[in-house]
């Protein structure tokens, strides 16, 4: 009777257990290839898939920022030796005697209050009067300082600084050491200077983005660009307001990576460089022939990479990276990512294979369990 139960029971609850599995699926990461597939425009769909290959990357490539446009490079070098109209000056006086014009008891050396070059171009200097500034270099405007207090204090020795103002300045924000109003001097009359001039930058090199505004017009660089090409170190002008962000653009990692949105790291990150950045696949479960990156592309860009000219509006992508060969790997390490894509790493076959194994086993065990049940409750009728 034990032997009977027992096998009419498995022969019930297997196929019963099958047909459940089977109707109602197997929990899952996410679609399977074959569902993404599915979904393609060969079967009714609108998602456009495509195999990655190096003419797939020249022709899915978007315009990078490279570096400024012409309108910022070709003009030239500022002359900042000239004092101009908004400037902020400092004029320092040393005298040699003990009572002078400016100095106080045991004091030889007074510093004025900051002196703002008025719209005519003037500052006022007490004994001295109103002294025209605009136009001259710091170093003649102390000259003709010193020749105008000359016969009022004997041999006066005077210094003329420039400070940050509204004349000759550039204003910087955002992560450098130090944010303000510099002023443009022979040092910092390019953006690397002027950037050393504000302390540096305090944000990872890697994902910086330079801004600078000149007028209506805005230029924009990565700052590994502006190190690369010298040709992009623009001169600046008066009035300039440079910007340094973190690079905020991310990529959405789903699948057998787990579900995470990731900053990008560099400013041009590559598909191998995103998997990496998410801890790379799973050995035992990852379809390494199976990742997707869904994109939604513009109509050129997909005309281009279909070799078509009929569309006309944005179109889905899934790009098919297989990462199985030498040469899928170099491939890999060579398309880029772009600002809000979706890497998908699909579930390796096995795995719902081995997760019904597991569940049929589970099954089975369970109707072993039963057996012994029924055969120990008809030992004891017996």
């Amino acid at each position: 009777m034990t032997n009977s139960v027992s096998r009419v029971l498995r022969l019930a609850i297997l196929p019963i257990a099958c047909m459940f599995l089977v109707s109602c699926g197997l929990p899952a990461s996410g679609p399977s290839v074959k569902d993404i597939e599915d979904s393609s425009v060969e079967n009714g769909g609108d998602l456009h898939i495509v195999d990655v290959n190096q003419s797939i990357i020249n022709a899915s490539s978007r315009q990078q920022s490279s570096g400024f446009s012409q309108s910022f490079r070709n003009v030239g070098v500022v002359s900042v030796d000239r004092i101009h109209v908004g400037d902020t000056l400092t004029v320092t006086i040393w005298e040699n005697v003990e009572n002078g014009l400016f100095s106080t008891l045991g004091q030889k050396v007074t510093t004025l209050p900051s002196l703002r070059v008025d719209q005519l171009g003037n500052i006022f200097i007490p004994y001295a009067g109103t002294v025209k500034a605009s136009g001259y270099t710091p170093d003649d405007l102390r000259m003709k300082i010193t020749d105008l207090l000359d016969d009022q204090t004997p041999d006066p020795q005077i210094e003329v600084r420039r400070e940050a103002g509204d004349g000759a300045t550039v204003s910087i924000l955002g992560g450098v050491g130090g944010q303000g109003v510099y002023p443009l001097d022979a040092s910092s009359r390019r953006l690397t200077g002027m950037l050393a001039r504000a302390g540096g930058i305090t944000l990872d090199p890697g994902v910086v983005k330079i801004s600078v505004r000149r007028g209506a017009n805005v230029g924009e660089i990565w700052f590994q660009d502006l190190l690369d090409n010298p040709a992009n170190d623009i001169p600046l002008r008066a009035g300039d307001k440079i910007v340094l962000e973190k690079d905020e653009r991310y990529f959405i990692s789903m699948g057998m990576t787990g579900q995470r949105r990731i900053g990008f790291e560099t400013h041009n990150p590559t598909v191998l460089e995103a998997l990496a950045a998410v801890g790379g696949l799973r050995a035992s479960q990852s379809n390494a022939k199976g990742i997707f990156v869904f994109r939604e592309e513009p109509a050129p860009i997909a005309n281009r990479v279909l070799g078509r000219t009929d569309l006309v509006g944005p179109q889905k992508f899934a790009y098919l990276v297989d990462l199985t060969s030498q040469s899928s790997l170099l491939v890999a390490g060579k398309f880029p990512i772009q600002d809000e894509d979706t890497i998908f790493v699909t579930e390796a076959p096995y795995v719902k294979w081995r997760s019904l194994l597991f569940t049929v086993i589970g099954a089975l065990n369970a109707t072993v369990a039963l057996d012994t049940a029924v055969n120990g409750t008809a030992d004891i009728f017996e």
